[in-house]
């Protein structure tokens, strides 16, 4: 079977996978031996296969045959793995949402306190210069790996020096860099291009549609995270307590597993024709957030985020804002609570 036939990969559907189910609708009730020898697999691969597209349900007992398996029409495999899909993008959006809360609440509890003593693990820098100097220290002292969430920020080569810096050092010395771009960068030649020389240089690139904060953890032992200082200046939290910082990294893990890699494919859509962005932004505007809010979260324009809204109601045949959240919800987009 040809490699173009794999058309459902997008949907689950491993190509080893996908050949035996193929298989089972041109010769219906094959065995597993048969379904080996149609496909050129071998016995044991094949029945691992129909194990897998049991999982999916796109195969079941016959009922004529009890002793063989049936493969169900491909109208209804679609719908069923369809389905699958939008669930799995409705639970990474609420674990995306999930994460982004739980940061927002550490950051606003160091926030809350205007020094932090340093031999406790946990102080504040304020002004774009100390925090310039700290990513130099935290590039210098890298051992092992970098995880970066570039939120609020072009991922590009234009973005700050320092990141620039950090970036170039640690991958000059053969360390993994793990960097979360905003989905909006998809769309920006100039991310995509610096994305590649990233990636030729050795980092992994992937994009998320909102992130829960700016942060750099470097070998899972110390972190620094964006936070807003007086007047509105740029200020970040330098932390080394143990937990904390481990409890930022698996926040990171989670969300790079929820993340796309910055390339050439598109990003998801439903079966509706939403992506991970009209999906954000029903998120956003359903828990009360403004244009503006909602514009900055996704790193687009004001007219973009009110275009991206638009575009989702219109998906949704909904009248207002609210309708809309409420539809998604139902629809399983959406977490209820959300609505």
């Amino acid at each position: 079977m040809r490699t173009s036939e794999h058309v459902l990969g997008r949907l689950g559907v491993e190509p080893a996978t996908e050949s035996v189910y193929r298989a089972l609708l041109a010769q219906p009730h094959a065995s597993a031996t048969e379904l080996a020898s149609r496909t050129g697999m071998a016995e044991r691969d094949t029945g691992r296969a129909l194990d897998r597209l049991a999982a999916l349900g796109l195969v079941r007992p016959s009922t004529e045959h009890p002793d063989r398996l049936y493969a169900v029409s491909p109208r209804l495999g679609m719908d069923l793995l369809l389905a699958r899909q939008q669930a799995e993008l409705a639970a990474q959006q609420q674990r995306v949402e999930e994460s982004r809360a739980a940061a927002a609440r550490l950051v606003s509890e160091f926030s809350a306190h205007q020094h932090f003593a340093a031999d406790h693990g946990v102080h504040r820098l304020a002004g774009a210069d100390r925090i310039a100097d700290h990513l130099a220290e935290l590039a210098t002292a890298a051992e092992e790996e970098v995880q970066v969430f570039a939120a609020g920020q072009p991922c590009t080569s234009s973005g700050p020096p320092a990141s620039r810096r950090l970036f170039e050092d640690v991958l000059a010395r053969g360390i993994r860099v793990r960097t979360v771009c905003l989905d909006s960068a998809r769309y920006d030649p100039e991310a995509v291009a610096y994305a590649e020389w990233l990636a030729s240089a050795g980092a992994e690139v992937r994009t998320a549609a909102v992130l829960p904060t700016r942060m750099v953890v470097v070998d899972r032992r110390s972190a620094l995270v964006s936070t807003t200082g007086e007047g509105g200046a740029e200020a970040a939290v330098s932390v080394r307590v143990p937990g904390v910082v481990a409890a930022l990294s698996t926040l990171f893990d989670a969300v790079w597993a929820a993340a796309e890699r910055l390339g050439p494919p598109p990003p998801r859509r439903t079966a509706d024709g939403f992506t991970r962005q009209h999906l954000a932004a029903l998120q956003l505007l359903a828990e009360g957030h403004t244009d503006a809010t909602v514009a900055r979260r996704l790193g687009v324009s004001a007219r973009t985020a009110r275009r991206i809204a638009t575009d989702a109601m219109a998906g949704m045949k909904a009248r207002s804002r609210f309708q809309a959240g409420v539809l998604a919800a139902q629809l399983g987009y959406l977490p209820a609570s959300s609505a």
